[in-house]
C-alpha cells in the first residue's frame, strides 16, 4: 500500500499526530493536550524518530544558518534551507520596516512597492493640509475598484481639506492626534507603524494616508466592490425555512450567522491564510459552549497552513481533514446560515472563507451529513419518514447495481420463476455480460450529468433528462443493454440525488464500481466484505478528534434516537455529548412550559409518560 501511494503521490508521507477532543476546557492555548501529547510521543517512538533531547546527543540540527556537526563533523547545509533561511530572513526585515517621517521616503517607498508606473489600478493622491497653523504634505493610496469612491472623496478627502483650516478647539498636542481625533470621521480607522501593515490594508479594500513628518501612517476601511447579494440556496433547496444563502463576502456572512444567533459569546476570530492570496478566515464559535480544545484544534489546524493561494472552502476542507484518503467527507460544507447557527448552538465550530459562499463545520458524524436542514422545520413524521427515504437512497446508490449483478450470476434460486425467464427473455439478444452493461449504462449516465452541469443556462438539466431518455431508448433498441438494466440504473441515479450532501453523494457514487466489481467476483460474498471493509474504515475514522460513527460506534451516553430517526424537537434536551460542550443542556426538562399545572405538575402527563 505504501508503494501505492508514493507511485500515485509523489510525495512522502506527513508526521501525523493524533489530535482526541477531550473534556479539558481550561488549559492554554500553547500547553495542549496530555493526551495529544502523549499522542505524539507515541507516533515519534512508532515511526523511530528520537525526541528532542536525544537529538542533542546525537547531532545538532542546522539553526540560524548553522552548519550541523554530526560526531564532531560539520555537514554542509542543504541549497533548499539556505534559500528558505535567506527568503525567511528577507521577508521578516520587509515586514519590520518601519515607517519614515519624511514624505518623500514613504512616497518613494510605497511607489517601488506596487510598482505605480506600471500598475494601472494602483491611485496615489497628493496634497496639502492645515493642521495646528503649520502646512502639511499628505498623500493617499488606494486600488480603484476595491474602494468606494464616494467615501474616499466625502469621508477622506474632503474633511482633510476643509476641516483642517478650521478651528480646532482640543486638548490634543500632536498632529497625529488632532488628525486621528478630528479630521478623518470614519468608524474603522487604524494607526499603523510598519509598511506592511498599510499594505496588508491597502490590498484588502482598505485606504493608506501619510502624513509628512509623522512616523506612522492611517489606514481607513473604505472597501466597495462589487458583489453578489444574499440569494436563495442553489445546492440546498428547501421547501420550509429560510430562503438566505451565503455570498462570497467574509463579513456578510458573518453578519447573516449573528442576525440568527444575538449572543454576546459568538465569537468570529480571523484568520489569514496564504503567504500571496491572505485569504481572510474566521473561526466562529460560541464562547461558553464550544470546547476550548477543540478551539484551539482547529486554530492550531488553519494557523500552521503554508500555502500561496487560497481558492476556496473546499480546498481549505482538504487542508484540514484528519484522513485525506477516505472517501467519505470529514466536515460538513454548507451555504445556508441557519443550518451553521443550528450546529454553533450545539457547540461545534464553523469556519468562513472569505471568496466562497459555502462555510465548513467540525466537527461532523457520518449521521449529520445524511440530515437536511429541512428535517428541523417539519413535524417529526414528516422528517422521520424522509430520513427512511433518505437511507434507501443510499441503499439504492451503493448497493442496487451490485446486487443485481450478484442475483442474476450467481443466485438465481434467490428470484421467482416469472422474474427470471422475464429477465433472461430481455437478456437474450444482448451480446455483452452483465458486468460490462452495467458499467457502459452508468459510465453514460455520470457523463450526461457532468454535461449537463458544465453546459450553461438552461439547457443543462434540459440536456440531461432528454439525453438520458434518448440514450436508454436507443441502447434497449440496439440490444445493448436489458431493460431492466435501465430501470436499475435510473433508481441508482435517483437515489444519489435523495443524498443531502453533494460531497456524500460523490463518495457513493465513485464506490459503486467497487461494489460492482466485487460482485461480479464473488457474489453477494463479496458485496459483504466491501460492506465489512467500508464500515471498518468508516468506524476507525475522526473528525477533529471525534469518531465518525458516533454514537453508535463508539456509543455514547446520550441519545442515538436522532441520528436516524428524528425526534420531537421537546425531546432533544441535551447536546451531543461527543463534542463535550461546556453547557451539555440545550432546553429545560419540561420545555413546554403551557402544559404545567398551577401546581407545577404536567397538565395532561403525556410528556413525561413519553419520557
Amino acid at each position: 500500500m505504501k508503494w501505492l501511494k508514493n507511485i500515485f503521490l509523489f510525495s512522502p508521507k506527513e508526521p501525523k499526530y493524533r489530535f482526541v477532543l477531550d473534556d479539558a476546557n481550561n488549559q492554554d492555548d500553547n500547553g495542549g493536550t496530555d493526551t495529544s501529547r502523549q499522542a505524539k510521543k507515541d507516533t515519534e517512538a512508532k515511526n523511530g524518530t528520537q525526541p528532542k533531547d536525544e537529538d542533542k546527543v546525537s547531532g545538532r540540527k542546522a539553526k540560524n544558518g548553522k552548519r550541523t556537526v554530526v560526531d564532531g563533523v560539520k555537514q554542509p547545509i542543504p541549497i533548499n534551507e539556505m534559500n528558505e533561511k535567506k527568503r525567511e530572513k528577507k521577508d521578516s526585515s520587509a515586514n519590520a520596516l518601519f515607517i519614515d517621517t519624511s514624505i518623500n521616503v514613504n512616497l518613494e517607498y510605497i511607489k517601488q512597492r506596487y510598482s505605480a508606473d506600471i500598475n494601472g489600478d494602483f491611485v496615489i493622491r497628493e496634497f496639502k493640509v492645515i493642521v495646528m497653523n503649520k502646512d502639511y504634505s499628505v498623500f493617499i493610496c488606494f486600488f480603484d475598484g476595491l474602494v468606494d469612491t464616494i467615501v474616499v472623496n466625502m469621508s477622506i478627502i474632503q474633511p482633510l481639506m476643509t476641516l483642517s483650516t478650521l478651528p480646532v478647539n482640543t486638548k490634543d498636542q500632536t498632529v497625529r492626534d488632532v488628525v486621528y481625533n478630528h479630521l478623518i470621521p470614519q468608524s474603522q480607522i487604524k494607526i499603523c507603524r510598519t509598511y506592511q501593515e498599510v499594505v496588508d490594508e491597502v490590498n484588502f479594500g482598505g485606504l493608506g494616508i501619510f502624513i509628512d513628518g509623522l512616523d506612522v501612517a492611517f489606514a481607513c476601511d473604505v472597501k466597495g466592490w462589487e458583489h453578489r447579494n444574499v440569494e436563495q440556496p442553489t445546492s440546498e433547496l428547501n421547501i420550509r425555512g429560510p430562503k438566505e444563502s451565503f455570498n462570497e463576502i467574509n463579513r456578510k456572512n458573518s453578519a447573516l450567522i449573528r442576525k440568527i444567533i444575538k449572543d454576546e459569546n459568538l465569537i468570529v476570530e480571523d484568520i489569514l491564510v496564504g503567504e500571496r492570496s491572505k485569504t481572510p478566515c474566521s473561526m466562529v464559535y460560541i464562547k461558553n459552549l464550544a470546547n476550548d480544545s477543540l478551539v484551539r484544534e482547529v486554530r492550531r489546524r488553519i494557523k500552521s497552513i503554508k500555502i500561496a493561494y487560497l481558492r476556496d472552502a473546499g480546498e481549505l476542507e482538504q487542508f484540514l481533514e484528519d484522513s485525506p484518503y477516505l472517501p467519505a467527507p470529514q466536515m460538513l460544507l454548507t451555504e445556508r446560515p441557519d443550518r451553521v447557527a443550528s450546529y454553533l448552538s450545539e457547540g461545534r465550530v464553523g469556519i468562513i472563507v472569505h471568496g466562497s459562499p459555502f462555510a465548513i463545520v467540525v466537527p461532523v458524524t457520518f449521521f449529520n451529513l445524511i440530515h437536511s436542514p429541512e428535517d428541523y422545520y417539519l413535524r417529526y413524521p414528516y422528517a422521520t419518514f424522509l430520513r427512511l427515504i433518505r437511507i434507501l437512497g443510499i441503499l439504492f446508490t451503493l448497493l442496487l447495481p451490485s446486487f443485481y449483478l450478484a442475483v442474476t450470476n450467481y443466485y438465481h434460486e434467490m428470484l421467482p420463476t416469472d422474474l427470471l425467464l422475464a429477465i433472461a427473455s430481455a437478456r437474450e439478444k444482448v451480446p455483452f455480460p452483465t458486468v460490462i452493461s452495467i458499467f457502459i449504462m452508468e459510465i453514460a449516465f455520470e457523463l450526461i450529468r457532468e454535461a449537463g452541469i458544465r453546459i450553461p443556462g438552461p439547457i443543462g438539466p434540459t440536456l440531461s433528462i432528454v439525453g438520458a431518455l434518448i440514450l436508454g431508448q436507443a441502447a434497449v433498441a440496439a440490444n445493448l443493454v436489458s431493460p431492466i438494466l435501465i430501470i436499475v440504473v435510473a433508481l441508482t441515479a435517483i437515489g444519489s440525488f435523495a443524498i443531502p450532501d453533494f460531497s456524500l453523494g460523490y463518495s457513493f457514487r465513485a464506490l459503486r464500481f467497487i461494489y460492482i466489481i466485487l460482485a461480479s467476483f464473488a457474489g453477494l460474498l463479496g458485496i459483504s466484505l466491501g460492506i465489512f471493509i467500508h464500515l471498518l474504515v468508516l468506524v476507525h475514522a475522526k473528525s477533529f478528534g471525534v469518531p465518525f460513527m458516533v454514537p453508535f460506534a463508539p456509543k455514547t451516553s446520550g441519545t442515538r434516537t436522532n441520528a436516524i430517526l428524528k425526534t420531537p424537537l421537546w425531546k432533544e434536551e441535551d447536546r451531543p455529548d461527543f463534542i463535550n460542550p461546556k453547557d451539555i443542556k440545550q432546553q429545560a426538562h419540561i420545555s413546554r412550559g403551557w402544559l404545567k399545572r398551577r401546581g407545577g405538575a404536567n397538565a395532561d402527563e403525556t410528556e413525561d409518560k413519553d419520557r
